[in-house]
């Protein structure tokens, strides 16, 4: 993974330190098994449903919004997906496994924020970090209030692959185990983020956890995207500035998570995109 950038124009990014990249195969795995399911895609085709699984309630979205419930919210955002491209609900997978794997750590983590609110002297050192980015953030609005969590998660952790870390490939981690061990990967950095920006008062339809293909690295790799003065801007772990999705030419799509559940973008031919767009 890249280490921190500092902020500023794409054009003055400066690398801090270096290290791998997330390198997340499986984004790109479950990216396959959907173009072998549905290759072609036609612009008014139904989307494809995968296996019987029901998609999740928003118990632990509505514990996170409440965790400062008298917070006002950033204007949520118009029913589009970051990146200006369709999704559509997914149910199986590397991606879907994980992500309800920590959606149930999340839940969790929450019951013990909600406790240390009321004595924070009795909380441990992660919840009490974890708890002071989201109150720097409440302090700020707008697209301010997004880029002190985007500078603070970004600080708050070193770059750490998961193998290096936890002898596996892959793992996921809610925000309170990654602030305990002060190491993480993107997806890691990822969540804390989607987490820590709904705390503070950000829209649950306005944070969105996307898995992207980074294409200059050829590899898989997680970022948040938040709606914010009319526009998605991308948050990165990698830099600190915040980009607008349509700068962001570097990535492709392939998944995109929120407080619904898991959508994979849909795979359109070129000739079909712009009657996609416009059904």
């Amino acid at each position: 993974m890249f280490g921190r950038v500092a902020s500023g124009s794409l054009a003055a990014f400066v690398v801090i330190s270096t290290g791998l990249l997330c390198g997340y195969t499986g984004a790109i795995a479950d990216a396959n098994t959907l173009a072998v399911i549905n290759p072609t895609p036609t612009a008014r085709e139904a989307p494809v449903r995968v296996g019987n699984l029901a998609r999740g309630d928003n118990t632990t979205w509505a514990k996170v919004a409440a965790l400062y419930p008298a917070m006002p919210r950033i204007k949520a955002s118009p029913q589009t997906e970051p990146f200006g491209l369709k999704a559509m609900p997914w149910f199986a997978g590397d991606i879907f496994t994980k992500w309800k794997g920590v959606e149930a750590d999340i839940r969790t983590e929450m019951e013990i924020l909600a406790r240390c609110l009321g004595n924070v002297k009795d909380c441990s050192s992660a919840a009490q970090k974890f708890l002071a980015i989201v109150a720097a953030g409440r302090a700020q609005t707008g697209r301010a209030r997004i880029g002190e969590i985007n500078r603070a998660i970004n600080l708050a952790i070193q770059p750490m692959g998961d193998l290096k870390q936890w002898g596996i490939d892959e793992r996921w981690s809610a925000p309170l185990e990654t602030l305990t061990t002060g190491r993480g990967d993107c997806e890691d950095y990822a969540i804390a983020k989607f987490v820590a920006l709904m705390a503070a008062g950000v829209a649950w339809e306005d944070v969105k956890l996307v898995i992207v293909q980074d294409l200059a690295a050829s590899d898989g790799h997680a970022i948040i995207a938040v709606y914010v003065d009319g526009s998605w801007v991308v948050l990165d772990n990698r830099w600190l500035a915040l980009v607008e999705d349509y700068k962001m030419h570097r990535m492709s799509p392939l998944f995109v998570i929120d407080h619904t559940g898991v959508k994979a973008y849909v795979r359109l031919p070129p000739q079909n995109i712009a009657s996609a767009l416009l059904d």
